[in-house]
C-alpha cells in the first residue's frame, strides 16, 4: 500500500535526497584528500566535489573548526529545504530528528552555565538543527524545575522532562542523568511514532533506533564505573527498546567491569564483535584504502589506555551505524532514508575534520584513521 501512495507526497523529496546522497564522498575522493600536503590543497580537492567552493571566502590558514562549521551548514540547508517542503507524516518525522539536537543544545547550555562559561560562545556552539526561540533563556535557570517551567514547557521536548523534575541540583552528575533520561524518553517516543507509521519505515527505523538505544545503554554502563551512580539509577537510564532489552539491559545494570558488559552483549553476534580484540575494526575504513596501513582507526584518542579502548569501541559503534544507515537506501517508499542521510553526512563531516586536522598537525601516520561512508 505504501508503494501506491508514497510518491504523491514524498516522491519528489526522496528524489532530492537521493541526489544529495549521490554527492557523498567516494573512496577515490577520500584518497585524494589524504594525499593533500596543506589545507589549501585540501580546499582545492574539496572544490571538485559536491561541496564546491564552500571555503572560497575563508582566508588562510583555515581552521578545522571552520571546515566543520561550513560543512555542517551545507547539511543544515539541505535538511531545511526538505523540511520546508514536507507534509505530514514526513514533516513530523523530520521534526522528531531535530529533537535529539534540541536535547544536546539544552544540555550544552546548562552545563556551560553551571561552569560559568560565556553565554554567547555557548550559543554559537549549539547545533543549528536544535535551536528554538527560548534557548538563550536556559542560561538563567538555576534548577531543573525552573528550567522546565520557565523555558522548556512550550517546546517539543517538554514531555521528556517529566522524569527529570526530581533532580534537585544542576551538578555534573545530575546533568548527565538528565541527558540520558531525556534521550531514553526521546528514543522510545520516536520508535513509537515510526511504528505508528508502519511499513518499511517502521521496520528500518526500529532497527536503527534499537541500535542507538543499545549503544547508549552500553556507554552508560561503561561510563558509570567508578562514579557515584548506583546500579538502580543506572538501570533507570536504559531505554526500554532495543535488542538488549530486557535481558541484556538487566545484565548491564548488574555489571561491575568491562568483561561483564562483554558477556551481557555476547548473545547478539553484531555486538559481540564490538568487544572482540582479535577483530580488526578497520574493515571498510579509510585505513584499508590507503595501502598497507592496517592501524585501527581511533577518532577519539589513542589506544594505549582505558580511554583509548573506549575510543576504539566508539569507533566500532560508528562503523556499525554507517552500515545500518547505508542499508536503508536499499529499499524504497520509506522515510528512514531521510534520517540515514543525515547520519551519513554527519559521519562524512567527522571524517573530513579528522583528515584536515591530521594535515594541519602533520600527523600523516594517522590520516587514514577515518570512517568513510561509501
Amino acid at each position: 500500500m505504501e508503494a501506491l501512495l508514497y510518491n504523491v507526497d514524498a516522491g519528489f523529496l526522496e528524489g532530492i535526497l537521493r541526489g544529495y546522497k549521490a554527492g557523498l564522498l567516494t573512496q577515490g575522493q577520500y584518497a585524494n584528500l589524504t594525499q593533500c600536503e596543506t589545507i589549501e590543497d585540501f580546499r582545492t580537492q574539496l572544490s571538485a566535489t559536491d561541496y564546491g567552493n564552500f571555503l572560497a571566502n575563508e582566508t588562510l590558514p583555515i581552521s578545522t573548526s571552520t571546515i566543520a562549521d561550513k560543512a555542517t551548514q551545507i547539511l543544515v540547508d539541505q535538511f531545511n529545504y526538505i523540511r520546508n517542503n514536507a507534509v505530514e507524516p514526513l514533516a513530523k518525522f523530520l521534526d522528531y530528528i531535530t529533537y535529539g539536537y534540541m536535547i544536546d543544545n539544552v544540555i550544552l547550555l546548562v552545563t556551560g552555565t553551571v561552569h560559568e562559561r560565556n553565554t554567547q560562545e555557548l550559543l554559537e556552539r549549539c547545533h543549528p538543527l536544535g535551536v528554538f526561540d527560548t534557548l538563550p533563556a536556559l542560561c538563567v535557570a538555576s534548577n531543573v524545575e525552573e528550567l522546565y517551567h520557565t523555558v522548556l514547557v512550550e517546546t517539543p521536548i517538554a514531555p521528556y522532562f517529566r522524569d527529570c523534575l526530581s533532580a534537585s541540583d544542576l551538578d555534573d552528575l545530575n546533568i548527565e542523568i538528565i541527558r540520558n533520561t531525556l534521550y531514553k524518553a526521546y528514543l522510545e517516543d520516536f520508535t513509537a511514532f515510526c511504528q505508528k507509521i508502519g511499513g518499511p519505515t517502521a521496520e528500518i527505523m526500529t532497527r536503527i533506533l534499537a541500535f542507538e538505544a543499545d549503544r547508549r545503554s552500553i556507554n552508560i554502563t561503561i561510563n558509570s564505573f567508578g562514579t557515584e551512580l548506583s546500579k538502580e539509577q543506572r538501570a533507570k537510564l536504559f531505554p526500554t527498546i532495543g535488542r538488549l532489552f530486557p535481558d541484556g539491559n538487566n545484565s548491564l545494570a548488574r555489571a561491575d567491569d568491562i568483561e561483564q558488559v562483554k558477556l551481557a552483549c555476547d548473545y547478539i553476534p553484531e555486538y559481540r564483535a564490538f568487544f572482540d580484540s582479535s577483530n580488526n575494526a578497520t574493515s571498510g575504513r579509510g585505513a584499508n584504502t590507503g595501502g598497507g596501513n592496517s592501524s585501527t582507526a581511533h577518532l577519539l584518542g589513542d589506544l594505549d589506555d582505558d580511554s583509548g579502548s573506549a575510543a576504539e569501541l566508539e569507533d566500532r559503534f560508528f562503523l556499525y551505524e554507517v552500515h545500518l544507515n547505508k542499508q536503508a537506501f536499499l529499499q524504497q517508499f520509506h522515510y528512514a532514508i531521510f534520517y540515514s542521510y543525515l547520519k551519513l553526512k554527519e559521519q562524512e563531516i567527522r571524517s573530513l575534520t579528522w583528515i584536515a586536522e591530521c594535515i594541519a598537525q602533520d600527523a600523516r601516520d594517522r590520516i587514514q584513521d577515518f570512517i568513510p561512508t561509501f
